[in-house]
């Protein structure tokens, strides 16, 4: 599980550096569009997914670091499902 997790950060980092590159030096017309409204998309899908997993914190466990937070932003449900198995391992304790 762990290597396909990596593989999916890796694929994540990849899929923002596509992104982000049509931002310094745009694609053709149609593509063009395409990519900025699928930038938009991830960027607020996965800030939403950041929100939520901060919302749904139990009121006595610790906050959620900058560090942590960059992490959900960037790799979305890669990093969740890490933070999850975490978090769990936490509560048995």
């Amino acid at each position: 599980m762990p290597i396909l997790i990596n593989a999916g950060r890796l694929l994540m980092l990849f899929v923002w550096a596509f992104l982000i590159l049509n931002l310094v030096h745009p694609f053709p017309r149609p593509l063009n569009i395409f990519i900025n409204v699928a930038l938009i998309f991830t960027a607020f899908m996965h800030a939403l997914q950041m929100v939520m997993l901060k919302n749904s914190l139990p009121k006595g466990s610790p906050p959620m670091t900058g560090w942590q937070q960059l992490r959900v932003f960037l790799f979305g449900v890669f990093e969740l499902l890490v933070w999850m198995k975490k978090f769990k391992a936490q509560v048995k304790k």
